[in-house]
């Protein structure tokens, strides 16, 4: 008698619900948290670390500059991985820029000081920055891909609050480990080896990120994008050429977001611990309990972007902040911690409510051959734009005039975002097929 071969099972072609929300979430966790790391340290050591200098004023300024690299490399990775995420597939591109940041902030932690080796660790830290930025921008525009493009057309804004919920995830992980170490640790081994730690726990996190990433199948809109043979020979250029309106108010509508996260973050850190002496673990203590509102502000905005629209939501989040920023001089005068906790927590729910929605609208404003480039560029100019120097030019804001100029920095942003939101036409009803 013979035997039939066993027939292997087919491969699957569609990603089930649960394997997409999961996938754009802890990819974008464990960029975010990679990404963090560094506005945390720089706020905390890298000053003085890494940087020489009569003042402690003139190393936290170095620290901040650096700071601003990634964002300055974030488009070239976006306009990197959207090319080859709109030629060849968005699994490939996740894969590969969460392979860069991964690798890129583990090295950061074994990265000697510069009393060690001298000018070449500052050198080397910006090298190893410009490698996080360039891995996240090619990381948040797969991943808000990956969410849409899987989603029903009426909860579109609701699966694409999953990468953007990596952010507060991603931070509270940061600093929640950079708390456990301050709290643990003297000062001395903090700054000797502690701080380094959470930067080689990426190694791990990498791991986890790669096998879940390595599961995915391609999106459906991709597959038939490419059935059509809609592939765009430099993706770039077409935005540019065809979508340069889109890409221009989508970099403008993400200015607000940017400027509230890192003012009230980084900015609000380096101001907290060292000009009002507020200890460290208190404030950080602080940073990840209002953190937690910005991911309530982002899940409240995802169903009110479902059921109302993407403008109406972010109009009202624009307005809302340009008036919070008036209030930022007075809370921090105050000393008191609760008073700043409270300012902070406002800001960054505020901030969740303008962030939540662009995981649906910047992937919305694009057809899909172009959409990861300009989504994802649109999404890192906006970083440039109001986060890059964020926290560089507070310091300097607060050293001149004052802490009402910094407030003035968040009202300026969120007026800017107001207008792009204002010319943009509703996106709600948009086909992702196209």
């Amino acid at each position: 008698m013979s035997h039939s071969p066993t027939q292997a099972p087919a491969p699957a072609t569609t990603n089930s619900r649960g394997r997409v929300l999961f996938a754009s979430l802890v990819g974008t966790t464990i960029e975010y948290y990679d990404f963090y790391l560094y506005g945390t340290a720089a706020a905390l050591v890298f000053g003085a670390l890494f940087f020489p200098g009569e003042s402690s004023t003139a190393q936290q300024l170095s620290a901040f500059a650096t700071f601003a690299i990634a964002f300055i490399a974030r488009p070239v990775g976006s306009a990197l991985f959207g090319h080859y995420g709109d030629r060849l597939g968005r699994k490939t591109t996740l894969v590969a820029s969460l392979l860069i940041m991964g690798v890129s902030t583990t090295l950061i932690g074994f990265l000697p000081g510069y009393a060690a080796i001298g000018v070449m660790a500052p050198l080397l830290l910006c090298l190893l920055r410009f490698g996080q930025g360039i891995g996240l921008g090619g990381e948040w525009g797969g991943a808000a891909l990956i969410a849409t493009e899987n989603a029903p057309a009426s909860k579109r804004a609701w699966y694409g609050i999953f990468p953007q919920l990596g952010a507060p995830l991603g931070f509270i992980l940061a600093n929640g480990l950079f708390l456990y170490l301050v709290h643990t640790q003297g000062d001395e081994a903090f700054r000797e080896f502690g701080w380094r730690v959470p930067f080689l726990l990426s190694a791990v996190l990498l791991a986890v990120g790669l096998y879940v990433r390595m599961a995915l199948v391609e999106s459906p809109a991709f597959v038939q994008s490419m059935a059509r043979n809609e592939r765009a020979s430099v993706p770039l250029l077409t935005v540019f050429r065809h979508h340069g309106r889109e890409l221009l108010l989508g970099s403008m509508a993400m200015v607000v977001c940017y400027a509230l996260f890192y003012i009230s973050t980084v900015f609000a850190l380096g101001y907290g611990t060292k000009t009002l002496n507020i200890p460290r673990e208190h404030f950080l203590a602080m940073e990840c309990g209002a953190i937690v509102f910005m991911a309530i502000g982002i899940v409240v905005s995802g169903l009110l972007a479902d059921r109302y629209g993407r403008k109406p939501v972010l109009l009202w989040g624009a307005l809302l902040a340009a008036f919070s920023g008036l209030w930022l001089a007075p809370a921090f005068n105050t000393g008191d911690l609760y008073t700043i906790g409270a300012y902070l927590s406002l800001e960054l729910f505020l901030m969740g409510i303008t962030f939540g929605p662009m995981g649906a609208l910047l992937p919305e404003l694009f057809p899909t051959h172009v959409r990861y480039t300009g989504a994802a560029v649109a999404y890192n100019m906006g970083g440039i734009l109001g986060a890059s120097f964020a926290p560089y030019l507070a310091q300097r804001l607060v050293a001149e005039g004052g802490l009402a100029w910094v407030g003035g920095y968040i009202t300026a942003a969120a007026l800017v975002s107001l207008v792009a939101v204002a010319l943009m036409t509703e996106t709600r009803d948009v086909s992702m097929q196209e």
